[in-house]
């Protein structure tokens, strides 16, 4: 296992390093003046050289990197040009709406697709799963920003069970409190769950269909064992890896895809504060935003790695 966990750990250090590299070659290496693009095209030269020296762009490439990942690392980040505030701040602020947004989507993508997923399998071509099929292909061709949209008519609109965006806080002195706030998150979370979950209950029921097809599946249910208790004893376990690989792309597709949801329920979030960002030619935001979706990408990588090797000890025992 230490060897194992060593290797996924180097693994994920490299792949942390290139992507900072890249990130910072991107927003600063590439050709054009930066401050320039921050300024726009009626900037004078003077303000030009002045904000190149606030940015520290008049200083050599390598020193520039290293100074901007010490501050990543110790939370000391640059201000930024449109709050006149650290990044580090703005970000954290941001993720107490859009990381609760996230594990909302994610929980009700794992129930609906594995109550579904499962269903549809135990079914396999009869009416239940021929319908859950049909349900799913309708969830993937329908995208996130226009299902919102539906929700907001039927539900705000329409029905005026919800308000149509905005969020109270979670703080009952500033008006909101956990209620108003979860509510406030239902419907983006399922406009983000509804294509995430019909994409995993379909690898689910594509991997619960496969693991049952194995010889050791059918000598227990010739021995006797019920066809619920073969499902839940022996098929789950194994057809979880590849729905675990699911998952972990999906819960980094939900942090990186909250941009565009947040934005349709002017929800106060990273997603928000990137597109404000970038409106505002605001660099330093953007750069750093970019990093931390990234990073949290690698991160999720890395732990259904690990998860995998507690599913499946033969992937640990294969990397010994």
């Amino acid at each position: 296992m230490s060897v194992f966990l060593a290797k996924r750990f180097a693994t994920f250090f490299a792949t942390l390093a290139i992507a900072s590299l890249l990130v910072f070659a991107v927003l600063e290496l590439l050709p054009g003046n930066v401050a320039q693009v921050m300024l726009g095209d009626t900037a004078t030269p003077e303000s030009i050289a002045a904000l190149e020296k606030k940015l520290g762009l008049d200083r050599p490439a390598p020193e520039r990197y290293t100074h901007w990942i010490g501050g990543l690392l110790l939370a000391e980040t640059a201000n930024s040009l449109s709050y006149g505030s650290p990044t580090a701040e703005l970000i954290a602020e941001r993720l107490r709406v859009t990381l609760p947004l996230a594990l909302l989507a994610m929980v009700l993508t794992t129930v609906l697709a594995l109550v579904f997923g499962i269903y549809a399998a135990a079914r396999h071509n009869r009416a239940g799963d021929v319908g859950v099929m049909l349900a799913s292909q309708l969830g993937i061709a329908v995208p996130s920003f226009w299902f919102a949209i539906l929700l907001i008519l039927l539900f705000a609109v329409k029905l005026q069970w919800v308000s149509a965006g905005g969020f109270p806080g979670w703080s009952e002195a500033d008006g909101g409190g956990i209620g108003p706030a979860l509510q406030a998150l239902a419907l983006p979370a399922l406009a983000l769950a509804l294509v995430q979950a019909a994409i995993l209950a379909r690898v689910t029921r594509s991997s619960v269909l496969e693991v049952m097809r194995e010889d050791y599946v059918r000598t227990a249910r010739a021995k006797g064992l019920t066809s619920r208790a073969t499902l839940w004893q022996h098929v789950l376990r194994n057809a979880m890896i590849p729905v675990l690989t699911i998952m972990g792309l999906q819960f980094a597709n939900l942090i990186t895809g909250t941009i565009v949801v947040e934005n349709v329920f002017v929800l106060p979030g990273i997603g928000r504060l990137v597109f404000q960002a970038i409106a505002n030619r605001d660099l330093v935001v953007v750069r750093d935003v970019v990093m931390l979706l990234v990073a949290v990408v690698i991160v999720v990588n890395f732990v259904v790695d690990v998860l995998y090797a507690l599913v499946d000890p033969r992937l640990k025992a294969s990397d010994a």
